[in-house]
């Protein structure tokens, strides 16, 4: 299968390296001198990486035949795409690439179907499941040890206990509303945690390939 494995960014100097916005968490794998990738739009590609080196925290590539800033420029919003077994696994037992998780049933722990993931968000701080309702709505799902308990990649479903009010709005604010009730007979409101800092469950959701 084929999976975006980076995006190619501005022109970096004038002998023919671009800066790289990289969407794959093994970079040194997909990415490394010697790789084949096609690309989108497909006329621009196929694509060899010719050189790679990380510079102020960027990865810069050089491809085969790409000498000069002018060709650089040109490959400017060109997706990489490298080719991915669909059944190679990553090195951690307890990680997962994006498209194993991609249309995995979401369910509680009592077997409430909740939705499908639908897409998966990769932020600085945690990773986001899009998970799509049966009524059309999404709901985002943190992949947090405290909210995803299981993922059966055998029965392709990701079992989750979900807080008050992350599923059912309707339950945070009854939560909210007792809280100030609670505040208000204590004369002062209690501040409600905060849900930052969390580790993923069952490691992370590896990015795009």
């Amino acid at each position: 299968m084929q999976l975006v494995v980076a995006r190619i960014g501005r022109a970096h100097g004038i002998k023919g390296e671009v800066t790289v916005e990289v969407r794959t968490d093994e970079p040194e794998l997909r990415l490394g001198p010697g790789a084949v990738l096609a690309t989108e739009p497909a006329e621009t590609g196929p694509l060899t990486i010719e050189t790679g080196r990380v510079h102020s925290g960027r990865l810069l590539l050089r491809f085969e035949g790409v000498r000069d800033r002018t060709a650089a420029e040109a490959l400017r919003n060109t997706l990489l795409i490298a080719d991915v077994d669909p059944a190679e696994l990553p090195e951690d037992p307890e990680e997962f690439y994006d498209h194993q998780l991609m249309d995995l049933d979401v369910v509680l722990a009592d077997g409430t179907e909740i939705g499908r993931i639908t897409e998966i968000t990769h932020l600085p701080s945690q990773d986001l499941f899009i998970v799509e309702r049966p009524d059309g709505s999404e709901v985002m799902v943190p992949f947090v040890e405290e909210i995803v308990s299981e993922i059966d990649l055998e029965e392709q479903r990701v079992v989750i206990t979900p807080p008050p009010g992350l599923i059912d709005e309707s339950e945070a604010v009854v939560a909210s509303t007792r809280d100030a009730e609670d505040g208000d007979s204590d004369g002062a409101a209690e501040e409600a945690p905060g849900a930052g800092g969390d580790e993923a469950a069952g490691g992370t959701a590896k990015g795009g390939a």
